[in-house]
């Protein structure tokens, strides 16, 4: 099994990064390592799964305050660092009874065990101008909800359940191991201390069943990659009539056709005619409101860029939108006709007896090959 790299090598970052160079970091791999940019690279979409997981574990304190003192084994779902239980988990509660016992802390689960339930996680794909102007849809999804029938007891109707036998309610046992004494859940409850006789028919005595539930998501205007929406108490339910956990709405945004999201700006690139280009003249760019009339200057080139200030997208915690930056891309007439390709031999010969001032560029570049091959 490959070992895991610090989550802050990941991106890139120190410890002691702030929550906005967590998020513009991860947003910078992200663009660059998704898949949808990168299809058939395993190594991207190995990268961007990576960068993914250090992001979901660094941006959320709890969690980032348990890798800090545990590293990795402190957020593993397997030892609780991550799952629906309080705290830290299994990791630092192993720690906790041990020393507890050794220097008299107390420790251990208690009478009640009751858990909060589970943390759900929903990954909602939208279109870009869905992300700049916000919206509202409904998604579906399973959960682990309270039992109607016995209300998370987990016994039938009527009927309660009893103190479990082996560890007298306590939830937990304790374990003998040379110098330590070691707590651990009872095998028998497993850690509620309570038996249940004769279990709900409708749960089997979990408490809990599984149903598919429509929840509405109201999107912010401005929402961008990897943002995430919590909507409190629809996670799973508790256990032994705990608090529910939340559900958190991931934002992915979908590949557009014309347009690249860069935090709050845009970027597009514009094809422009060889004539447009040479003698000026107006063009039409799209931005997300429409067609915006954009006067060109004459001899543009390849590659300059137009920016469009305020046409780009505000974000959710943004004081102004952001600009549309569209670079200009020179197009070669194509399928010429016989009159045109005349025109253009005439022209070109025209440019060329005079090479130095129509193509400055060209001279430049050819006056430093000169340079190189004679050093």
């Amino acid at each position: 099994m490959a070992t895991k790299r610090d989550y802050y090598e990941v991106l890139g970052l120190g410890r002691d990064a702030s929550e906005e160079d967590i998020k513009k970091a991860y947003r910078k791999l992200a663009m660059k390592f998704h898949p949808d940019r990168n299809p058939d690279s395993k190594e991207s979409e190995e990268k961007f799964k990576e960068a993914k997981e250090a992001y979901e574990v660094l941006s959320e304190a709890e969690k980032r305050r348990a890798y800090d003192a545990y590293g990795h084994a402190g957020v593993n779902p397997q030892m609780g660092g991550m799952g629906g239980e309080p705290g830290f988990g299994g990791f630092a509660e192993a720690f906790g009874d041990i020393f507890g016992d050794i220097f008299g802390g107390g420790g251990g689960r208690g009478r009640s065990s009751v858990y909060r339930g589970a943390d759900l996680r929903y990954n909602l794909e939208i279109t870009l101008e869905q992300a700049a102007r916000g919206t509202e849809t409904k998604i579906r999804i399973p959960a682990m909800e309270e039992c109607d029938t016995c209300h998370g007891t987990g016994a039938k109707p009527g009927t309660h359940p009893k103190t479990c036998s082996t560890c007298a309610g306590q939830g937990a046992v304790r374990m003998s191991q040379g110098f330590f004494s070691i707590q651990q859940a009872c095998p028998t409850c497993h850690g509620s201390g309570k038996q249940i006789t004769d279990p709900c028919r409708a749960c089997g005595g979990a408490g809990r069943v599984k149903r598919h539930k429509t929840l509405a998501v109201k999107i912010p205007a401005g929402i961008d990659e990897g943002d995430r929406i919590r909507l409190a108490g629809e996670g799973e339910a508790g256990v032994n009539g705990g608090p529910p956990g939340d559900l958190y709405v991931v934002i992915h945004l979908k590949e557009h056709a014309v347009f690249q999201r860069d935090g709050n700006d845009l970027h597009c690139q514009m094809p422009v005619s060889f004539a447009t280009a040479a003698l000026g003249g107006d063009i039409e760019i799209p931005t997300l409101e429409g067609q915006a009339k954009v006067k060109i200057a004459a001899e543009t080139q390849t590659g300059q860029v137009l920016r469009l200030r305020g046409k780009g997208i505000k974000g959710v915690r943004a004081a102004h939108p952001g600009d549309l930056l569209c670079e200009i891309v020179v197009e070669t007439p194509v399928k010429l006709t016989d009159r045109q390709r005349e025109l253009l031999r005439e022209f070109e010969e025209i440019s060329q007896s005079n090479g130095d001032r129509h193509n400055p560029r060209a001279k430049s570049f050819m006056d430093k090959v000169r340079e190189f091959f004679a050093g």
